[in-house]
């Protein structure tokens, strides 16, 4: 399906209308993701709506801006604007779930937004609740190295064999979920960009990553969950990644943190799903009962205006 470039903003954003029946949605992807990513989840939500997936800002073929919350979201009206997208729903997973939660407390006629896991990247101790200070302290330090390690690999040009073994991982990784292999390596693919000296390198590049990472680990939500008037579910993992397990501590104290914040909120606009079973890739482990809850709630959400 071909991609519409929307550029009536300073930053060019490309988007993909797959069609549907019903009420418009906006489906947003996560940090270093892309469309392609949410194409699973997408069909999924077909049946019930009119679906538009895309690049944010720095991301797959949409083009390169400075990071700031309120431009971004400018991006996205601007893309309604120009499909025609009346009221759209919100629907993003985790940087893209933040952006919804932000699009729901500035838009109160939307007709309802859904947080996949969208919450604040855990980097900080008061967002953790239950844990010795001293042992949050090392193991935060620790995970902060990986993400610098990490931050420092991406940055590095690739070459074709290392383009060819990542594009196998990507294939791998998508049968462990019972993915389609060729989506995700055209996910991959899409965020690749050709050098002069016959090498790629990984979009978004290394100064937004590290902007990315210092807007979504500093972002208060509590005010977007506290004064939306537009319906709001927030899906919430329960589970541990993987990767994620020899910090499994920290990532149980902060999701204690979260939930304690999140009870404190007194608003019926907000609904919370800490959902059994599920990760952070929850997107990727099970579309089609995302695909449900989202489209229940909205549903839901519709039939109470």
């Amino acid at each position: 399906m071909p991609d519409t470039l929307v550029d009536s903003g300073p930053v060019p954003i490309a988007a993909r209308d797959l069609g549907g029946p019903g009420r418009p949605l906006l489906l947003l992807h996560g940090a270093g993701g892309n469309l392609a990513q949410m194409t699973a989840l997408a069909e999924a939500l077909r049946p019930a709506h009119r679906v538009v997936t895309v690049d944010l800002r720095g991301h797959g073929r949409s083009g390169d801006g400075p990071w700031h919350w309120d431009e971004v979201l400018a991006d996205l009206a601007g893309v309604a604007d120009s499909l025609g997208l009346v009221r759209p729903a919100v629907v993003g997973h985790s940087l893209g779930g933040m952006l919804a939660a932000l699009w729901a407390q500035r838009h109160p006629e939307c007709p309802g937004a859904v947080s996949l896991d969208g919450t604040p990247t855990l980097d900080r101790l008061d967002q953790l609740s239950g844990m010795d200070a001293e042992q949050a302290a090392g193991d935060l330090a620790k995970l902060r190295a990986v993400f610098d390690a990490m931050g420092a690999m991406l940055a590095e040009p690739l070459g074709a064999d290392q383009v060819a073994a990542a594009l196998a991982g990507q294939r791998a990784m998508a049968q462990r979920y019972g993915a389609d292999p060729r989506e995700w390596a055209a996910a991959f693919e899409r965020n690749l960009v050709p050098c002069d000296d016959g090498r790629s390198r990984l979009r978004p590049g290394p100064e937004l990553t590290a902007r990315l990472r210092e807007a979504m680990s500093s972002l208060d939500l509590l005010p977007a969950y506290r004064e939306t008037r537009s319906p709001l579910l927030l899906v919430l993992a329960t589970e541990d990644l993987p990767e994620q397990q020899p910090f499994r501590e920290l990532y149980a104290a902060y999701r204690r943190g979260t939930a304690e914040r999140l009870a404190a909120v007194d608003n019926p606009a907000l609904r919370v799903v800490c959902l059994s079973g599920a990760s952070h890739a929850m997107v990727a482990e099970d579309p089609a009962r995302i695909a449900a809850l989202v489209t229940d709630f909205l549903a839901t959400a519709a039939a109470g205006r």
